[in-house]
This record gives structure tokens, sequence and C-alpha cells, in this order.
């Protein structure tokens, strides 16, 4: 059964106006392109966590959307929480079956890269990428982290959660240094807009890279995500699995999506995971980090 249109649901702020499902169906639901279906719920504790548990039988492009979000993750079972409306909470099923498995690792920074390129055209908003999954904009000379990206296997496929904070203001933040669309100096928070740009960019860069079978190189994903990258020619630390730490300049993003740290000791590092703390030039404090999605 097709879940009620937000549009239903009581307004709390006035504000903060709920999307409109006909609207974005019409504009992104269409014979032949990615997006198959669209829907959104008024409140849902995690979108990919209920995006996940239908994987196997969705078609590729499922795209579910909340209004709130009362359990959101980010990366390391981290909590991600906003006001109902106040920004866009969404997850997407993609299933590149003809792309390699060991390239679909690339999948959160392509989706990095057509978030920010999309929040440049239609907010006015730069937003840089920080590896891996974080989404930073300027507020006041101060970079700040407006939004996030998880990415999880699931069934035969992969559910890429989404998370920008659109209107949220300076009381409504979730952590200190986060920051929102709005508080960078957004030309427009209109969600809905902001929801098509994304997801039309997403469109297009999932579709060059899938044609490349997956090459970062030749569907110029690798070139632009380090171009968007504000990680690169940092000092930054990595924390690893297990404990384990590395500190260095980040010099490449390297053909598997790894970050690529220079060592005191001479030694170029490929870092495939773990969280990246940004560290402010002779100092070993902490400038950004990334929080999840």
């Amino acid at each position: 059964m097709t879940p009620p249109d937000a549009s239903d649901h009581r307004w709390s702020d006035l504000d903060r106006p709920p999307l409109s499902v006909p609207a974005l169906r019409r504009a992104l639901v269409r014979p032949g392109g990615l997006w198959t279906s669209l829907d959104v719920v008024p409140s849902v504790g995690s979108t990919n966590t209920d995006l996940a548990r239908r994987a196997g039988d969705l078609p590729e492009g499922a795209v579910l959307v909340a209004e709130e979000q009362t359990e959101g993750r980010g990366r390391l079972d981290r909590r991600w929480s906003a006001p109902a409306r106040s920004g866009l909470f969404f997850s997407v099923l993609l299933k590149p079956t003809e792309v390699p498995v060991e390239k679909w690792g690339w999948l959160p920074l392509l989706v990095g890269v057509s978030v920010a390129s999309a929040l440049s055209k239609s907010a006015g908003v730069d937003t840089a990428l920080k590896w891996p999954n974080d989404l930073l904009v300027t507020v006041g000379g101060e970079e700040r982290k407006a939004g996030g990206i998880l990415a999880e296997r699931a069934a035969d496929g992969v559910v890429v959660g989404i998370g920008i904070n659109v209107t949220l203001t300076e009381k409504e933040l979730p952590i200190p240094g986060a920051g929102s669309l709005a508080l960078a100096g957004a030309v427009s928070t209109d969600r809905d807009p902001l929801l098509r740009s994304v997801l039309r960019s997403l469109g297009q860069w999932y579709g060059d890279w899938r044609a490349s079978g997956g090459d970062p190189a030749a569907s110029r994903l690798q070139e632009a995500y380090a171009a968007g990258c504000a990680t690169l020619g940092r000092t930054v630390r990595a924390e690893l699995p297990g404990g384990r730490s590395v500190t260095g300049e980040a010099v490449a993003i390297d053909g598997h999506g790894r970050l690529v740290l220079a060592t005191a000791e001479g030694v170029q590092q490929p870092v495939g995971a773990g969280d990246v703390v940004h560290l402010r030039p002779g100092a070993s404090t902490e400038e950004t980090r990334g929080t999840g999605e």
C-alpha cells in the first residue's frame, strides 16, 4: 500500500512545508529513468533500515524520503537527528550488477560528488567533500558539516542514505560545529527543488559511472571527487579500525577510492576505512571530524 501523502501531515512549522509527493513523482519517476518509485513518509526510524529491509523485493531506483528520522544513523553507528522537515533525509536503492563488486566502494564518493554539484547549482552554496562521507559548508568563515552519506550492502544491491541539513538554526544544530544550507547563506531552501536537483545529479553521475563499468577515471568521478575534496592537501589523522591511527598529509584519492597519506616517515599510506580528523596546521588539535550520515 502506498504511504500517505506527506502533505496530509499537519504542519507544526509554517516555515517548513511538507514535500509535494505528486510533484516529485511527476518530475523524477519516468519510464526508462533510474528512479522507479518515490515514497515520502512523515516519520521513520531510519530510511536506510527501512529500504534495506525491502531491498530484495524492490527494483533499482527506489527512493524513500522521511520528513523526520527518529533513529537516523551515520558511520560508526553515530546518531543523526534534526527537527521534522528541517532537511532532506532519504535513501536510494542502487543495483549496479554490471559493475565489478570491488568497485562498489566508489558509490559513497559518487553520491558525494552528485550532492555537492547539485547543491552548488540549486542552493548557491559551495559544498566541499570530506573523505569519505561528509558534506561541508562554510559558515562565518568556519568549515562545518551540513550533511553526510551512509552506504550499506542490502540484498543484491546497495542502499545509500543521504542527510542534508537545510533550514536548521544555530540553536537546532545536533552538535557544536554542525551547519546547514541556511546558515551558509543558501539562495534557496525550498526542499522540493533541492531534492529534485540532487536526484537528477545522482542519476547522471551514476549512469556515467555504470556505463564505464565502474571505472572512476573514465567516468571522470575520480577527478571530480579530488577537485571537490577538502581533505586533500590537509594534515589529517586517520583513526583506523582496531584503535590504530596514522597522521600525514592527504595527497591523493587512489583508483580504489582510498585516501593516500604521506607520513613523516616518507611512506605513502592508503586508508580505505576509518575516521578522518582534519588537523590545524602545526597542531594536533581537531578541526573538523566526520560524524556520520
